[in-house]
């Protein structure tokens, strides 16, 4: 019998996932046994974390994009019950000043939490024992933070954006303007960062910005409006993404900066608006949604032939000699970051091609060969 493992173990490529649409996320979810309701208090607390303590350090808005997208792809692949929401959120704003180049230390960050809870007087240096062992266990999630990133540096920030276009609308940049920048950070608090553009963030915000504050719509959507076409959106992107927001003011409002200040009923009329829009005109809730074939499964990157076995992520230093939620069974060629080497790619084209020349290694071929044999013809007596 041929021997079916030729050569070397084979390396584990995992793609980078720029965008994570809306199936996906629900898979992922559910793989990780987290409820609903469970997920949306522990993603909001997370956000509101980062988001208090990046204000204290006065640190810019792209750390808190980039913070908050390294949040939420984490929780994606990993159960609550592996990790405290205040250690990931500490892991994800210090990868993130990282990767923004607004270094700081993971003692500054911990000490800037803890004196958030105290008086000014009571307030400690970042250099005391106390943030000692919690430091170090955030360093140790800031692995996690990139592997569940697949190491991609590519973030997007519609924050400039959306002073552009209210300019170019000719909006009022005192009720519209400001309303849009402030819903451009609430819209970190839903998944819709993971989903969709930076265009079509912006679009979304001020056009929600512009119906909230009774402005001319028209200016935004509609044949005056912004052209979709020229910033690579459509229609039923930018209406997933006012979705996503009217669903976070609805039943998020005290969570969120634009909401505390309107009431839910204007959101709700909001909403029936763009519904009634949808309906006519056919357009999903959410966009990119397919189901794949039986008999080609899909890896957690949506890359269906594999060079070795990829599940979601490698065994964590926090459940030492066990794999993370989302991983398959052990296969004959051992499974992802236990045997073999995991790398991260951006170009899947390249991959595909270098996962064809390594299938032609572990191919068991077989050769027929006719052999000649003497066979005893006489009768027995």
């Amino acid at each position: 019998m041929a021997d079916e493992h030729v050569g070397p173990h084979p390396s584990f490529i995992e793609i980078a996932k720029p965008y994570i649409f809306e199936q996906k996320v629900q898979e992922c979810i559910a793989k990780i046994g987290m409820t609903e309701a469970k997920e949306d208090v522990v993603r909001l607390q997370g956000v509101a974390w980062i988001d208090n303590v990046r204000k204290s350090m006065q640190l810019p808005v792209r750390t808190f994009n980039t913070a908050i997208v390294y949040y939420h792809k984490f929780r994606l692949l990993h159960a609550d019950n592996e990790y405290s929401y205040v250690d990931a959120a500490a892991a994800a704003l210090f990868t993130a000043c990282k990767i923004e180049d607004t270094l700081k230390k993971s003692r500054e960050i911990l000490c800037a939490s803890w004196n958030l809870k105290l008086s000014p007087a009571e307030h400690l240096s970042p250099d005391d024992p106390l943030f000692e062992t919690h430091s170090k266990s955030i360093i140790g999630l800031e692995r996690l933070m990139l592997e569940g990133a697949s190491f991609d540096f590519r973030n997007r920030h519609p924050q400039k954006l959306v002073v552009k276009l209210v300019k170019s609308c000719a909006l009022p940049k005192d009720t519209v303007g400001k309303t849009a920048y402030n819903m451009s950070l609430d819209l970190y608090r839903t998944f819709a960062p993971l989903k969709q553009t930076t265009p079509t963030m912006a679009i979304a915000c001020v056009e929600l910005a512009t119906r909230l504050c009774d402005a001319d719509p028209s200016r935004v959507v509609g044949e005056r409006g912004i052209k979709y076409r020229r910033w690579s959106t459509s229609r039923a992107e930018v209406m997933e993404t006012l979705l996503d927001l009217l669903d976070l003011y609805t039943h998020h409002r005290p969570s969120t900066t634009i909401g505390s200040l309107n009431s839910l009923e204007t959101f709700i009329d909001i909403r029936i608006t763009l519904n009634q829009e949808a309906s006519a005109s056919n357009l999903p809730r959410y966009t990119e949604w397919t189901t794949a074939p039986k008999s080609s499964p899909i890896n957690t990157n949506g890359f269906r032939v594999r060079n070795g076995v990829a599940p979601t992520s490698p065994a964590t230093p926090i459940t030492p000699g066990t794999t993370s939620p989302g991983q398959g069974p052990a296969s004959a060629i051992g499974i992802r970051g236990q045997s073999g080497t995991v790398r991260f790619m951006l170009d899947a084209g390249r991959a595909k091609e270098e996962q064809k020349t390594v299938e032609t290694f572990f191919k068991a071929e077989e050769e027929e060969i006719e052999v000649e044999c003497e066979v005893d013809r006489r009768k027995p007596r």
